[in-house]
């Protein structure tokens, strides 16, 4: 007999849904982009020399995608939620040390070079992903890849 899921459990796997989705496209749209564009964006916040901002530009963005699909899927989903929530606590850093020192960025390379976004923008929506991360490290594990798998304790 199955049992209706409850509010918390719905939130929870909308959140996972939704902040994996973000990544997947974040992902997508980075890796099939020239690696130097986003390697621009990495090298306007000035903490990584040119050549590491390009390894990184070819690295990041398939970790991203995958992370996404970890946490969409459900599966690994409390690590998936928690790897997502620490990738956007890095990003909030990143936005902050700009905006102390302030850098002139003209693209976070969120989404790619697109976007002209402020910095206080992304900040801001930063924050709310940090809420999805959170909803989907809470309640996410109960409509998940991972209950297929064995019983969990949400």
């Amino acid at each position: 007999m199955t049992t209706k899921p409850t509010a918390k459990e719905l939130a929870g796997l909308l959140a996972r849904l939704i902040l994996g989705g973000v990544f997947i496209y974040a992902g997508v749209i980075k890796a099939l982009a020239p690696a130097e564009e986003f390697a621009y964006a990495i090298e306007s916040y000035r903490l990584l020399t040119p050549k590491l901002a390009l390894w990184s530009a070819y690295v990041f963005p398939w970790i991203e995608l995958y992370a996404g699909l970890l946490l969409a899927a459900g599966i690994f989903t409390r690590f998936s939620a928690l790897f997502n929530g620490a990738m956007l606590l890095f990003f909030e850093f990143m936005l902050a040390q700009a905006w102390l020192r302030g850098l002139p960025i003209t693209s976070c390379g969120c989404f790619g070079s697109g976007g002209g976004n402020s910095i206080t923008r992304e900040f801001i929506q930063n924050i709310g992903l940090i809420v999805l991360a959170w909803a989907a490290f809470r309640y996410g594990s109960s409509m998940s890849a991972d209950r297929l798998v064995g019983p969990h304790d949400a």
